[in-house]
């Protein structure tokens, strides 16, 4: 496929205002594209638009919610009002917390889907038909390496990138015909507020995924945000930022053979339970000082 100039295509990113869709908006910029950015966080997004047009780019911002389908419909008027059109979407807008499923509970289940899964399909469904009429476009869905395999206490977020890796590969088959690709986004551990905020949503007091994720296997959202501009110059169906033949290598490896998969996630559960167990004895230590003292007044 030849390689595509992204100069004047207009692309639109949710989760803009930090980490990967930060990064990745000022790359797009960088490269040509009009970027109409999305998130909850206005004074962020205005501070990168500001950025961004400080540089010589285009940019605009939509405040709001991916969960709610208008913020959707709003940022592809946005684009065609501002930019002529709708080249590409980038459905990045995401975040997870760590619980076990069965304590995980209904309504926290549907919340994160509502965000992570199907804030991408209002994306997809408000911008796709304006691609297909000009027989030309690109959807971008970040899923993650653990849409291919679950770890434990994150079984939540991890069902959500999956559904997204699945659906982002049915799409690019159903798509491609027509003259649009899709492409699945699957980032190893990235170096974003994605832990500190898994981390205060989280009901638990267990190891969280960035207590043990060994640094060398984090990555900056740069390094994200450059492959998904080469994806964007020269589509493919999947997106691996780093290390993608040894990562996918040891998921495939993992699938064929999950007894194996399950022992190498056994250090995860001895991680979390004795830092439960940990919490909890000093929550008793202070129960039972709280108590003394109490007494002794």
């Amino acid at each position: 496929m030849p390689r595509v100039d992204l100069t004047g295509k207009p692309i639109i990113i949710t989760g803009a205002s930090s980490g990967i869709g930060y990064s990745t908006a000022r790359a797009c910029a960088d490269a040509g594209m009009p970027v109409v950015a999305v998130a909850r966080r206005a004074d962020r997004l205005d501070a990168m638009v500001e950025t961004i047009e400080s540089r010589g780019g285009r940019a605009a911002a939509v405040t709001g919610d991916v969960s709610d389908p208008e913020v959707s419909r709003q940022a592809v008027e946005v684009c065609i009002d501002r930019f002529s059109g709708v080249y590409s979407v980038f459905a990045n807008a995401g975040y997870g917390f760590e619980s076990p499923v069965h304590e995980t509970g209904i309504e926290r289940m549907r919340a994160i889907f509502e965000t992570n899964f199907f804030g991408s399909l209002h994306l997809v469904e408000a911008a796709v038909p304006h691609m297909l009429k000009a027989k030309s476009g690109h959807v971008l869905i970040c899923s993650s390496c653990i849409g291919k395999i679950a770890l434990p206490y994150f079984g939540a977020y991890c069902a959500t990138k999956a559904a997204q890796n699945h659906v982002g590969r049915a799409m690019n088959l159903e798509l491609r015909p027509h003259g649009v690709m899709t492409s699945t986004v699957h980032p190893v551990g990235t170096k974003t507020d994605f832990f500190d905020t898994a981390k205060s949503l989280s009901e638990t007091s267990g190891a969280t995924l960035g207590d043990h994720a060994p640094q060398w296997f984090m990555q900056t959202p740069e390094t994200v945000a450059k492959a998904v501009v080469r994806c964007l110059q020269r589509p493919r169906p999947e997106v691996w930022p780093s290390w993608a033949w040894l990562v996918r290598f040891g998921m495939a490896i993992g699938m064929m053979f999950p007894r194996a998969a399950d022992l190498g996630m056994q250090r995860l559960v001895r991680e979390y339970e004795q830092a439960e167990r940990k919490h909890r004895e000093q929550a008793g230590g202070n129960i039972e000082r709280t108590a003394s003292s109490a007494r002794s007044a």
